[in-house]
């Protein structure tokens, strides 16, 4: 990525107290700004009722959202099922088989997926795994953040209105 846009790092995570159950979302948006200092920004939000995968979702989505202008994004996730819909290109054969799996079976969280396309458009973004709770700082951050959100501690607790 060479672009000439600016460049973020995100660190996403998502948390349920259940699967479903309480959950939330946790980011964290590192940028040099126009005056040459670093940037941090953080982002959480909590939900009565939903699952980890639509958190960890929500996470990578909430985060790209934020972003005001197209940039370079360096987007960390410890959710393999977000990571790998990318990097092994998932995403690409539920488009095309109409947002149903190799099985032919419906994709869950179909209405968050297409949000984060859209949320991906207007940047450039490389996704990374990393090992969950292997004591990477930021990582751990969005994990505090996300944890701290499904208990309640960032706000009260919001509807997932795509959660059945």
């Amino acid at each position: 990525m060479a672009s000439g846009r600016m460049r973020v790092v995100a660190y996403t995570d998502g948390s349920s107290r259940g699967n479903p159950g309480p959950g939330g979302y946790g980011a964290v948006l590192l940028y040099v700004g126009p005056d040459g200092r670093e940037h941090r920004r953080e982002l959480s939000c909590g939900y009565a009722r939903t699952t980890n995968n639509r958190m960890e979702l929500l996470g990578a989505i909430v985060a790209l959202e934020a972003l005001r202008v197209p940039c370079e994004v360096e987007l960390h996730s410890d959710s393999q099922y977000v990571v790998n819909a990318f990097n092994q290109h998932w995403v690409d054969g539920w488009k095309r088989r109409g947002w149903k799996t190799a099985t032919k079976k419906p994709v869950k969280n179909p209405d968050l997926w297409k949000r984060l396309l859209a949320a991906m458009e207007p940047h450039e973004v490389r996704w990374v795994w990393v090992k969950g709770h292997a004591g990477h700082a930021l990582n751990e951050r969005a994990d505090e953040l996300a944890t701290v959100a499904a208990d309640g501690g960032a706000g009260p607790l919001q509807d997932d209105e795509g959660f059945a």
